[in-house]
This record gives structure tokens, C-alpha cells and sequence, in this order.
């Protein structure tokens, strides 16, 4: 991460520097030394209200998640899909805390919700950094946990389906089906890029799989050898078909059904911890207090990235890439309108909504045409790379990220053309 900030840093003062120099005062716009100055200004202070916005959130669900250990919710999970998680993390015991902290952060992210899948993901990695020797390096564990994590499979985009609908979209839920594909897509290669490229990255921080701490409670290694088994494979079977048909459920019902989901999520935690006699106010209460030290923890990290960000906005550069990109990207499927939001979806979540926003609201474009789709589908279908990192990374101060960027990155671009794909083919095939 060191050397990406240097360079995004380095690039966008040099070009905003250049084009001072050339700057030919003209009434109504300011030099863009002072346009950079203010956007480095407001994305700092920005970072920080981002980052109290989230206490909110994380206090809420980091509390719902200590009810869900309590009542013994992550050792159910983590038995149901142990099968695949033992496959995907060798270096993870199978009934460690962090598996079922993983499955609830890639549920959450299923589900779309958004900041609600956030707390989960910091508890995981909190889970994962208890297994690491060697603190500040990011395991394999970790980079492939944050690649699934930057393009996991989305069932439901509730917000950019409210978006669309709000924009007078005819089939406000008619990206459904794009979103799935472009993340199957992003979700597959990430897999597949973090197990290719951990073989030549600098080396792990363990190379053996690490035993539970004894402290891990009831969801570690006091389990019995009959619960570390896990659920038969038939079970697990049954749970992935009921995954997947929630597909065509999500497609019919996606806009009614939304509304529903975080009340309905709380609603359960609360009533699943009270039948497993669990003191629920105590323990989510207890729970919710890691919310603000996380949140505090993570601002600087925020800081700096969003600033990066901002940066390369401000000075011209994301201008001028797109203006050397378009004309052969829209060869491709990807049309010089959509391109910002391509590039810049990895790296700024409020500069990706904002984008997609003014395009699906342009008359010219609309929410219902093929650049409307795509944007959109962009929006639902992938995360905010850099920021996701620098967030999970933040909260257990992980400073070498190893291979993590690079596999999210190809994950993003796999996203990318999947989208492309899935828009072609349900709108001008």
C-alpha cells in the first residue's frame, strides 16, 4: 500500500503542478492548486465523518454478532459450510471463531447490506489476526478473505434497486440478474488469482495452520471431536441449493423483500440469542463497545486513502485516463460514459454512487438503457477495493498487504467484464 499511495500521491500533485504552470486565469474557476488544496481539504474531513458515521453501525452489529457467538450461531455456520471453507482456508482451524465470522461478513454482502457487513468483516479479521505470529503482515488467510470479501456474490443491491426506482426506472429490480453474473464472475476469479498469486508473493506469515487459542470459548477448541466434524456433506448441499434458490425468489421479490432485511436481521439475532438463553441486552451491549475503538482505529487509514482519492480527482489525472481510454473501451462494451465509473468504483465509494447517480439521472442515458445497466450493475456487483483494505487492514494494523491488492484488483476487472457481458446479452441480445 505504501508504494500505491506514493504513486497515486506523487502522480496527482505532478499533473495539478503542471497544469498551474500552464494556467491561463479565467473568471469563475479557481487555479487547480486550489482545487486540490480544498479537495485534500474536505476528503480528510470527509474520512472522519465516514468514519463516526460507522460508529453507529459497527456499535449495532459488532453487539448482534457478540449475541450470535454467545448463543453459539458462528459454530452452527461454521460446521454448515465447513466443506468449503476447510478447502478455501487450510491455514485456518475449522472451528476457529474467524470461520464463522467469515460467513456471516459474505452473508451480509450476499444480502446487500452494505456498512452492515462491515462489523462482521473487522470481527473476522480480528478472529484471523489471532492466528497470525508475524502482526502487520497480512496472511494468506487474509488477502483471500478480503479478495472474496471486495467481489463477493450479491443477491440483493437493495440501494442501487431504490436508486433506480427513485430515477423512474421501468424494472427498478431488473439489474438482479446482471449483478449476479458480474459477481460470480469477480467472486470466481478472486479465488482464483489469491491461491496464483500467494505462490509468488513475499513469504507468509505461517506456513502451517495454526491451533485455536484455548480462549476462543465455546466456538474453539473445546468443541468435541463429534462437533468438529461439522454437519454431513448432504446437509451442506441442502443449504447451497436453498442458496441458490433464492436467485429467481430475489428476481420476482428483490423490491419487496428488501425493506425487510435489516429489521428482519436484528429481529432474528435478538430472538435466536433469547431461545439460546442468552442475556441478549448484556451481551450486546458488551459487545457493541469494540464499535468505537474500531472506529477510531480505522480513521487514520481513511484519511489517507480518501485523500489519495481525492487527489487524483481533483489534479485531472481520472479526466485525463478516461479521455486516452474511451474511444477503445467502447469497442468493448464499456462506453466512455461508464468508464469513470469503472475506474473509479475501486477506489471511492461515494465518488462511484455519485457517478453512477448523475448517469441513470441524465434524460439523455436514463436508468433503463444499456449504459444505465451497466453503471448500475457496476454499482451492485463490486466493492470498494482500496477502501475495504484500508478499513480491515486498519483494524488489526496490517501495513504489508502482500498479494491482497493485486487479487482484488483482477477481481475487480473480471467484475467488469462480467458485467459487460451480462448487459449485452439481456439488452441488446
Amino acid at each position: 500500500m505504501n508504494i500505491i499511495f506514493l504513486i497515486m500521491v506523487g502522480t496527482a500533485f505532478l499533473v495539478a503542478a503542471w497544469r498551474q504552470l500552464l494556467w491561463v486565469p479565467v473568471a469563475g474557476q479557481g487555479a487547480p492548486m486550489e482545487a486540490l488544496t480544498t479537495a485534500i481539504l474536505q476528503a480528510a474531513a470527509g474520512a472522519v465523518d465516514l468514519a463516526i458515521g460507522l460508529v453507529g453501525v459497527m456499535t449495532l452489529f459488532l453487539g448482534l454478532m457478540k449475541v450470535a457467538e454467545a448463543g453459539g450461531m458462528l459454530q452452527i455456520l461454521a460446521r454448515l459450510i465447513r466443506p468449503l471453507m476447510v478447502r478455501l482456508f487450510p491455514e485456518v482451524p475449522a472451528d476457529h471463531p474467524a470461520m464463522g465470522a467469515m460467513i456471516l461478513n459474505l452473508s451480509a454482502n450476499v444480502l446487500g447490506l452494505g456498512n452492515a457487513a462491515t462489523p462482521f468483516g473487522i470481527r473476522a479479521m480480528q478472529e484471523l489476526d489471532r492466528l497470525n505470529p508475524h502482526k502487520g503482515t497480512a496472511t494468506n488467510a487474509m488477502a483471500l478473505f478480503l479478495a472474496i470479501n471486495t467481489s463477493s456474490v450479491t443477491l440483493l443491491p437493495t440501494g442501487v434497486i431504490a436508486l433506480r426506482d427513485a430515477a423512474g426506472s421501468t424494472n427498478a429490480a431488473g439489474i438482479l440478474p446482471t449483478t449476479l453474473f458480474a459477481t460470480i464472475c469477480s467472486t470466481a476469479v478472486a479465488i482464483l488469482a489469491a491461491k496464483l498469486y500467494q505462490r509468488w508473493a513475499t513469504p507468509q506469515a505461517a506456513t502451517e495452520p495454526v491451533a485455536a487459542p484455548e480462549e476462543a470459548g465455546p466456538s474453539g477448541s473445546d468443541l468435541t471431536d463429534g462437533q468438529s466434524q461439522g454437519y454431513p456433506l448432504w446437509v451442506s448441499v441442502l443449504a447451497l441449493l436453498a442458496l441458490v434458490a433464492m436467485v429467481p425468489l430475489a428476481v420476482l421479490y428483490g423490491k419487496r423483500v428488501s425493506p425487510w432485511i435489516i429489521p428482519g436481521l436484528l429481529a432474528f439475532f435478538v430472538a435466536f440469542g433469547a431461545v439460546r438463553r442468552v442475556r441478549v441486552y448484556e451481551v450486546l451491549v458488551e459487545g457493541a463497545k469494540e464499535g468505537f475503538q474500531v472506529a477510531l482505529r480505522i480513521i487514520p487509514y481513511l484519511v489517507a486513502i480518501l485523500v489519495a482519492v481525492a487527489m487524483l480527482q481533483a489534479s485531472g489525472v481520472m479526466g485525463a485516463v478516461v479521455n486516452l481510454l474511451g474511444p477503445l473501451t467502447s469497442t468493448i462494451g464499456l462506453p466512455a460514459e461508464a468508464l469513470p465509473m469503472a475506474l473509479m468504483r475501486p477506489l471511492s465509494g461515494s465518488g462511484a454512487y455519485g457517478i453512477m447517480t448523475a448517469i441513470i439521472k441524465d434524460p439523455a442515458i436514463g436508468p433503463d438503457s444499456y449504459i444505465g445497466y451497466l453503471v448500475c450493475t457496476l454499482q451492485g456487483s463490486s466493492e470498494t477495493t482500496f477502501y475495504v483494505l484500508a478499513v480491515y487492514f486498519g483494524a488489526v494494523q496490517v501495513r504489508r498487504v502482500r498479494h491482497t491488492l493485486a487479487a482484488g484488483l483482477t477481481a475487480d476487472l473480471a467484475g467488469v467484464v462480467g458485467a459487460i457481458l451480462a448487459c449485452s446479452y439481456v439488452l441488446r441480445g
